[in-house]
Order: structure tokens, then C-alpha cells, then sequence
């Protein structure tokens, strides 16, 4: 018998594992180490990709079942970040804001540090003031949180800088991810006013470039990072109406997509030549919503003070006065003629997942759409491609598998036993997807266009974090702690 040990070396892009070494011999001089041999820098894993390559995963688990460890940690709805020998979280309590380290190992609570909380925004009461999650380089980690801006820590928990943003006019609170490429930390603010995209110096937190997004973006997505064969990397960002692909060294624009709903909150994924991106954002799931009548028109009808200005007493439509935040987007009580452009806009777009081609340069909404399926879509969730096959999971427990060249549907049905609501985003490995309930109830599936149920795991406590699969482990996240599951051996 023998321990296996492992050297490994963190470029500045991305933490990277080197297995060197089962030798006895080298063991014996060396010890016993701890292997790493896969990271999961940020939300969803590798550039939010929900895959693992994970070999060894376990089907069954629990409470007192396959545990490894189990860590109680303050609420967030953020997700675990592993890389190194660490695991990177945030949470709040009592009103503060945390970044929590953990010994990758062990599930130690290794340092925990308190973040500045200038303000509280509103938030939707779904989401949480740490539903961002972090990002790491494998040595330092870099947070987002709505109610202060960014802070990077070093290993030790050593804050090396801080960069406040904000406040941000969005009633539902912030919900994108940082992602980091090289040195070049990213982070998308979309809002109903004010919405930018930025990208700051990893080692310092000064900003190297913003650009601002359309007058309104309500959104919550994480960007994506596309290399093309030719050309700079880009950052693909879903926003309201339209999807963006920014220079990730200049933020000047490279192409866009116009043919999106009014408010995105999953993470589009890549494909080999094609990003899959899902958009719900209330109404039918037939398609095209509503034809808006426009502010002139409506004026002669409903503005009884004639001061060209809708007030909230002078509406006779419940579907808006019953919103009526969702619609006066500035908040200052009465409807003008771009809340009234935003609204029509709003209505009259389409719920879709949509197959898109890649680039090249410009505007691409003509020629851009490889396929579109517009039924039974997911709110929040974001899509899993995985094996050649596209994972939906919906609320309710509907799961949907479609062919990614088509966006033919191959099936379709109900995960008995996990029907609630759904806010993780499902995952994947070794021939597994995972997907976890807003109860608790985590759901194992044989990965495969006709899916089956191989499992169905209860956690007794409800979950909104997406898990993170790394070392043929699965690490999940519940309101009051952090569990690491694996297959108990010998």
C-alpha cells in the first residue's frame, strides 16, 4: 500500500495540477500528500460549463450517507469555489457579509472575513444579499457582493484590495458572477438604470476598462469566455434583448445577437460552434407575448391631468399597477415615455432557448439563429450541454434533453419525488447529471438523451447554491452547511 503524492504549478490564468509521481520510493522521502487533480475555479466549474472529469462520483448520499465531511456554515446562495488545497464561499449573518475558507481536506474552517456593508438593496425575495459567487486563481480568491463592490483576499485571508461599486438599481438584487481570464477580473452590473460591464487588474483591483450596457438590462447572468481561432478572447454576456461579445482586453464590442427575452438570469453554455442560450421571463411559453399600444396613444386614453405623465391612479390595467416597480423603473411614482419604451419592449418579447451561432463580427441577429425552442423553459436554472446532449431542468421537476444541432426535444418528463422549485443549476460527471431542488431533493441521472433516474437523494434542508464536482467528489451547498459526498472505499 502506498499514498499517491502530487506537485503542482499556478500559471496566471489558471490553476493547474501536475501528478509527478506514484513512485514508493519518492513516497517515502516525500510523505503522504493530498492530490488535487481538478479545479472548479468558479460558478459552475470551468468557464461555467457545469462538467467535471470526474470518474469515481456516488449515487447515493446523504445526511448520514457517503458523507466525507460536513461543515456548518452561515446562509448564502453563492456556490463553493475549489481550487489548491482550498474551497471559497460567501455568506452573511446577522447583517455582515463573509468570504469563508475551507481546508479542501478536511472542510476546516480555516479563516472567515468580514466585508464592509455600506448599504442594504433590495432584493427579490428569492435571492440573497451573497448569491454571487466567488472566483479563484487557485491562490487568491476575488468576491462580488450587491451591497459593497469587489475584494480579493490572499491565501492567508489577507485582503489584497478592494474596489467599491454601486448602489445598482435592480429591485431584484445582483446575481452575476466575477470571472477571472489572466490577470483581468470581469464583472457584469446590469440593472434597470445604469447597467456596465467592467473588468479590473487582477493584482491591484484598479479598473482597466468599463463600458456601459443598453439604457435598460435587467440581468443576472454570469459571461462566458469564447476563444476563437483568430482574434482576441471575448467575454459573452447575456442581457436583456440582446447578447454581447466584448474584446476581454479592451471591452470594445465584437459582435451582438439581438432576439433575446427582457430579463436573463441563467449562464449561457458553449458549444463546439454554437452558445445555447435560455431566456424566461414571465408570460406564455408559447413565444411571442403581447402587441403594447404606444405612450401617445395611451396618454389620450389614461392621462386624466394631462401632465404627460402616467400616475399610478390613472391606470386601469391590473397586469401593471399590480408590478408597478416592474414598470416605473426609475421609482420615482409615475410612468414617462421610456418607462412606457421598456414596458412595450418587455411585452413584446420572446421566451426562448436559442441555438446561436458564433461570431464573427457585428450585428449577426440575421443570420445568427441556428434554432430556437420556446416551451416549457426554466426560470432560473442555467443549461447543462453535456455528452452531446442539452440538459433543462424547470420547475416543478420537468427535465428536458434536446439534440444541440437541432434543438429537437429527445424527452421529457417529470422527476418524481423532486417537484419543487429549482434555483441550482444542474451539473455533471462521470456519465451523472446532478441536479438539486429548492427543497433539498438531489436528483442523479444516467447522462444520456433518454435519461433515467438513478437516484433520488434528500438533504432534509432546502438549497439554492449549484454543487461543485471535483476529485470524484461532490460538494453541495444547503442553507446551514457544506457537505462533501463521495463513494465510501475500503
Amino acid at each position: 500500500m502506498y499514498c499517491e503524492i502530487s506537485l503542482y504549478w499556478i500559471p496566471r490564468d489558471k490553476a493547474a495540477v501536475h501528478r509527478i509521481s506514484k513512485n514508493p520510493f519518492v513516497l517515502a522521502t516525500f510523505g503522504c500528500l493530498a492530490v488535487w487533480a481538478e479545479d472548479w475555479p468558479q460558478f459552475r466549474g470551468a468557464n461555467g460549463q457545469g462538467v467535471s472529469a470526474s470518474r469515481n462520483l456516488p449515487v447515493e448520499f446523504g445526511p448520514e450517507k457517503n458523507v466525507v465531511w460536513k461543515t456548518p456554515l452561515p446562509p448564502g446562495h453563492s456556490s463553493p469555489v475549489i481550487a489548491g488545497n482550498r474551497i471559497f464561499v460567501t455568506a452573511y449573518e446577522n447583517d455582515k457579509l463573509f468570504t469563508v475558507a475551507l481546508d479542501r481536506e478536511t472542510g476546516k474552517v480555516v479563516w472567515r472575513r468580514e466585508a464592509p456593508r455600506p448599504r442594504k438593496q433590495e432584493l427579490h425575495k428569492a435571492n440573497s444579499p451573497v448569491s454571487p459567487s466567488p472566483v479563484t486563481d487557485g491562490r487568491n480568491v476575488f468576491v462580488f457582493f450587491t451591497d459593497f463592490g469587489l475584494l480579493s483576499y490572499g491565501p492567508d485571508g489577507n485582503e489584497r484590495w478592494r474596489t467599491p461599486l454601486g448602489p445598482f438599481n435592480n429591485p431584484f438584487g445582483m446575481g452575476a458572477s466575477p470571472v477571472l481570464v489572466g490577470r483581468t477580473l470581469l464583472q457584469a452590473c446590469d440593472a434597470e438604470s445604469g447597467s456596465f460591464f467592467a473588468a479590473f487588474d487582477a493584482e491591484t483591483g484598479k479598473q482597466k476598462w468599463r463600458v456601459e450596457r443598453p439604457e435598460y438590462t435587467r440581468g443576472f447572468s454570469t459571461p462566458v469566455i469564447y476563444r476563437p481561432p483568430d482574434g482576441p478572447v471575448q467575454a459573452i454576456l447575456a442581457g436583456s434583448y440582446q447578447l454581447t461579445s466584448y474584446d476581454v482586453e479592451t471591452g470594445q464590442e465584437v459582435w451582438f445577437f439581438r432576439g433575446l427575452t427582457w430579463q436573463l438570469k441563467p449562464t449561457p453554455v458553449l458549444g463546439k460552434d454554437a452558445i445555447y442560450v435560455l431566456g424566461w421571463a414571465g408570460g406564455s411559453d408559447t413565444g411571442q407575448q403581447e402587441q403594447i399600444p404606444p405612450f401617445e396613444d395611451v396618454l389620450k386614453s389614461w392621462d386624466a391631468d394631462k401632465d404627460g405623465k402616467l400616475s399610478k391612479q390613472e391606470v386601469p390595467d391590473p397586469k401593471i399597477t399590480k408590478d408597478w416597480r416592474a414598470v416605473d423603473l426609475d421609482d420615482d411614482g409615475v410612468l414617462g415615455a421610456r418607462d412606457w419604451r421598456l414596458y412595450q419592449s418587455r411585452r413584446s418579447a420572446q421566451n426562448a432557448f436559442q441555438a446561436i451561432k458564433l461570431g464573427p463580427k457585428g450585428d449577426i441577429s440575421a443570420g445568427g439563429l441556428l434554432w430556437r425552442y420556446t416551451k416549457t423553459l426554466p426560470n432560473v436554472p442555467s443549461p447543462l450541454l453535456y455528452h452531446n446532449v442539452l440538459y433543462l431542468i424547470k420547475e416543478g421537476g420537468i427535465l428536458t434533453t434536446l439534440d444541440p444541432a437541432t434543438g429537437d426535444v429527445i424527452k421529457q418528463g417529470r422527476l418524481q419525488g423532486a417537484l419543487s422549485p429549482y434555483f441550482a443549476s444542474p451539473v455533471a460527471g462521470d456519465g451523472k447529471v446532478y441536479v438539486v431542488s429548492e427543497a433539498g431533493n438531489v436528483v442523479v441521472l444516467k447522462a444520456a438523451g433518454e435519461w433515467e433516474v438513478l437516484a433520488v437523494n434528500n438533504l432534509e434542508e432546502s438549497c439554492h447554491a449549484t454543487p461543485a464536482i471535483v476529485d470524484d467528489k461532490i460538494y453541495i451547498r444547503t442553507h446551514s452547511a457544506l457537505y462533501c459526498f463521495a463513494k465510501k472505499t475500503p
